[in-house]
């Protein structure tokens, strides 16, 4: 029989504040280690709170320790778990829940941010439908906002103030925002569309005239709906924090141009090692503070993943400098769906904490450079905002795979992480791309003409640079079909002297990183199913090994370690080179390089 951790809490009874003595809060700059719970919140929830007590939110921080919390206060449908005065409550509450749980985090020094639905609002637009973004067919969007529209200046600002200044909550991650967001045929979207471009009506479909104007006019649209709301918070409540989910990442890969508090976003849960392994690398070089989000429960059956199926996918995160945080649901009541959970999410945080000290904003070494063009992908995708929808990130996650399989360290870079800057990597990869705005694509040529090595995949990259010669004239150019089983003997021939190799094994991922001065060798064990999990998720992951990881340095080390297994390991070395070798990996450790 289960254990019931859930006490009910009379009507009536005041819940004291959060209060000026409480403990300092990390900034979510700093933060590590979050957990999020949310239920969207919809017109079922007729008893939000009934639930949600001190004690069960104490279980929770015990268990997990978390740099910080995040939990539902708005969904998708637009009501508000919360007794708003402001916004769109649930139909019924038993007195306030997140009252308590800020009180509680409160006392406890730890932070808490709300999970917020940005554009996505079924609430608003059913009750506004003037709020709404209108469809090409004339008809008013049923879940996606107007950018344009009031609803950001109506709800959205003063209900995250109501948050801020009411509640004293620490910041919120909006939810529903870039991937949400479309293309507008309303009236004020169209007029200024046709001021700014001179067209005289709005293209209703690729291909047709002022297309990738129109595109691009929304984009921007929503970077301005960003950075207001940002800018309102600071204005009023300069140290609430705000995320957008997938702002300026694999999903909006181009400059940070808004003052977020950091970036975040949920990777798939149903393919979650490849997805992170694609987003960590989006994230990893904007500059910004970064983490990803596991799903703890699979989207197909519902059931809790294995802790050890979280720690891989945690790995893969932490060993690209990132945080890691994982979502819980909550229950229809608000109340955390089931406290067991938390003995999973438990063994989790022990294997990141184990490993904070030697990961935590950690910076790759250059090695293969990625291209994940702005420009190409904006031109092809039909969406606003995703990563699916171009051939050049079809291929570039198509060669991911076959880099890491074959122990390279890997970046994913855009344009502005390259310009100018292109001669830190020895290997430049242009995956499938059809379009690339002509001065960088002079800088590739001019790049490769100094001595750099430029890797073309496809016939689109081949098009852009047939007019310069391959492996003539200094240049070394070198363009392939496809990525197919020839990809790692070309690979070798592009990039013959990586920094590490590794033998033993294919199902080890390697990311050589420095922090604090030091060099690090990340090595992550990616063997099992991943996108075909089975219905009780991955209980087992086979160790990889023995190793033989082989380093070229400037000199032999003092010594490598083993972290966080503390363990020296013997280094033999010779021709500018360091060998050691690991009986096993079983998960994910770090070799720490003491020069």
């Amino acid at each position: 029989m289960r254990t019931v951790f859930f006490l009910s809490i009379a009507l009536g009874i005041a819940i004291t504040p959060t209060q000026a003595a409480d403990p300092p809060r990390m900034r979510r700059a700093d933060a590590f280690l979050g957990i999020h719970f949310d239920f969207h919140a919809g017109a079922d929830c007729i008893e939000v709170g009934r639930r949600t007590t001190p004690e069960m939110i104490e279980i929770v921080l015990d268990k997990v320790h978390p740099d910080y919390i995040q939990i539902d206060c708005k969904g998708h449908p637009g009501y508000s778990s919360y007794p708003t005065k402001v916004g769109n409550p649930a139909p019924g509450f038993v007195g306030d829940p997140l009252r308590i749980w800020r009180d509680v985090t409160g006392r406890r020094g730890v932070p808490l941010f709300m999970h917020y639905s940005g554009v996505w609002d079924g609430h608003a637009v059913a009750a506004h439908p003037e709020w709404a973004a209108v469809n090409a067919d004339g008809k008013p969007n049923d879940k996606a906002t107007s950018v344009f529209g009031p609803y950001v200046d109506s709800l959205m600002i003063p209900q995250l103030r109501e948050l801020a200044g009411d509640y004293g909550v620490d910041g919120a991650w909006v939810d529903g925002d870039c991937w949400a967001t479309t293309p507008d045929y309303g009236e004020t979207a169209v007029r200024e569309f046709c001021k700014q471009t001179g067209a005289q009506s709005a293209p209703r479909k690729a291909g047709e005239p002022y297309w990738n104007e129109w595109m691009d006019f929304h984009r921007e649209a929503f970077r301005r709906y960003v950075r207001h709301y940002v800018g309102a918070l600071k204005s009023s409540h300069p140290d609430f924090q705000v995320m957008s989910n997938w702002a300026f990442s694999d999903h909006m890969p181009e400059p940070v141009s808004a003052a977020v508090a950091g970036l975040s976003g949920d990777f798939s849960p149903d393919d979650s090692v490849n997805s992170a392994r694609f987003a960590g690398r989006c994230l990893e070089n904007q500059g910004v503070p970064w983490d990803l989000m596991s799903w703890s429960f699979s989207r197909k059956t519902g059931k809790q993943k294995p802790a050890v199926q979280l720690m891989q996918e945690a790995a893969i995160v932490l060993a690209q400098g990132g945080g890691y945080q994982a979502y819980f649901k909550q229950a229809r009541d608000g109340a955390v769906r089931d406290p067991l959970e938390m003995d999973a999410m438990a063994e989790v945080a022990h294997f990141c904490r184990a490993r904070q000290a030697y990961c935590h904003h950690s910076v790759a070494v250059p090695q293969i450079a990625l291209l994940y063009s702005t420009a190409g992908h904006y031109r092809e995708s039909p969406r606003l905002f995703h990563w699916s929808g171009s051939n050049g990130v079809a291929v570039l996650r198509k060669a991911l795979t076959q880099i890491l399989q074959n122990q390279y360290g890997v970046q994913i870079l855009s344009e502005h992480h390259l310009r100018g800057k292109m001669a830190q990597w020895p290997l430049i990869i242009v995956p499938g791309w059809t379009y690339l705005e002509p001065a960088f694509r002079d800088e590739l040529v001019t790049y490769a003409k100094s001595g750099g090595s430029l890797l073309l995949i496809g016939p689109g990259p081949a098009k852009l640079f047939e007019s310069e010669p391959a492996e003539k004239n200094g240049s070394k150019i070198v363009s392939i079909e496809t990525v197919d089983d020839t990809f790692p003997k070309t690979l070798r021939e592009a990039f013959p002297q990586p920094m590490v190799k590794v033998t033993g094994a294919n199902d080890v991922d390697i990311s050589p990183r420095t922090l604090k001065g030091k060099l690090s060798i990340h090595l992550m064990n990616t063997s099992g199913p991943h996108a075909s999990a089975p219905d009780g998720g991955i209980t087992e992951i086979q160790p990889a090994g023995p190793l033989t990881v082989s380093l070229r340095l400037d000199q032999a080390p003092k010594s490598i370690i083993q972290q966080p297994e503390g363990k020296a390991l013997d280094v033999s070395w010779a021709d500018g080179r360091a060998t050691v070798t690991l009986p096993q990996l079983e998960l994910y450790s770090i070799l720490v390089v003491e020069p």
